[in-house]
């Protein structure tokens, strides 16, 4: 369903090894503390947890870039397409200039608290990130001897260091994307939204409707899961406002563990007692949801997410 804007599928699928061995070899007792901190005591309390995909299902953005939305509601290809391209280039300069995309792009993470544990606490006000010798890419390794080996100590704790900082930003401009951007690209931004909200026929507001509407419940949340990597979906979300409806610990990107094991993880998060609801537009998320028993909500045009909100409101759901 959500088209992954990460390099490609296959080094997406070499790493999860890695990554999950990465996992194995954090240390139990730190990280187990360290996750039981993300749910917070409202969780408790939950009633209903709404798992939503993001492109084609709350944005529209892969079928902009494919020309496939023009196709499919005949619209003018060269203006869809354009827009498509114009926020893909947004979002990529948004998460390489201030969410370290360059740095993470080969480390990326499934959640945003995943190498918390390895984050000493050290005061960042006075750090230097583009000093302090980090790589994380592999085309570098030959500058890695003077920093300490990939997946050591030192590595981990500057990589800690930058997602601690990613979250201070992303909760720092999550209602106000424009705070980061330059005045230019700031109204750019605000024109390109409105005209992609004008050739999707308000696709977003409509979506936001159910999203709202989930979010003003006490007893209910929604959490983000997308095939996105974490850094680039962190700047789409910003970039499509939607950082107020999804606090950075409910986002959670799949591109190395996919869906399923994401929906395992949150279950071990909210726990058995809630029910969850799996909205979404793709193929891996159906077979996720049936893997777990939990409903899902297909949306494949404007009429299922206004059945959606309708559903909500009659609190069908």
């Amino acid at each position: 369903g959500d088209a992954s804007t990460s390099p490609s599928l296959s080094r997406a699928t070499a790493s999860k090894e890695l990554d999950e061995q990465a996992r194995k070899n954090i240390p139990g007792k730190n990280r187990g503390k360290r996750k039981a901190d993300t749910s917070s005591s409202q969780d408790s309390e939950l009633e209903r947890v709404f798992l939503w995909d993001l492109d084609e299902t709350i944005i529209i953005f892969h079928s902009l870039l494919t020309g496939s939305y023009a196709q499919k509601y005949g619209k003018d290809p060269t203006l869809v397409i354009g827009s498509g391209l114009s926020m893909e280039e947004m979002i990529f300069e948004v998460a390489d200039t201030h969410l370290f995309f360059n740095d993470l792009e080969e480390c990326d993470q499934v959640h945003i608290e995943d190498v918390a544990s390895d984050d000493n606490g050290q005061d960042l006000s006075n750090y230097n990130f583009s000093t302090d010798g980090f790589s994380g890419s592999g085309s570098n390794a030959n500058h890695s001897s003077s920093v300490g080996v990939q997946g050591g100590v030192d590595w981990m704790r500057k990589l800690a260091f930058r997602y601690r900082r990613v979250r201070e930003i992303y909760d720092k401009y999550k209602t106000n994307v424009g705070g980061l951007l330059s005045p230019q690209k700031r109204e750019a931004l605000q024109q390109l939204r409105t005209d992609i909200e004008v050739l999707t026929d308000s696709w977003l507001e409509t979506a936001l409707k159910s999203l709202l509407l989930i979010q003003s419940r006490k007893n209910c949340v929604n959490i983000l899961i997308t095939t996105t990597q974490l850094v680039p979906a962190l700047a789409k979300v910003l970039l499509y406002g939607l950082g107020e409806v999804f606090p950075i610990e409910n986002i959670y990107s799949a591109t190395k563990i996919g869906k399923e094991s994401c929906f395992e993880r949150i279950v071990s998060r909210f726990g058995k007692k809630v029910t969850y609801v799996v909205i979404g537009d793709g193929r891996d998320e159906e077979v996720a949801a049936k893997q777990h028993n939990m409903p899902f909500w297909r949306i494949t045009n404007h009429a299922d997410l206004v059945s959606l909100h309708q559903a909500l409101e009659l609190d069908f759901l």
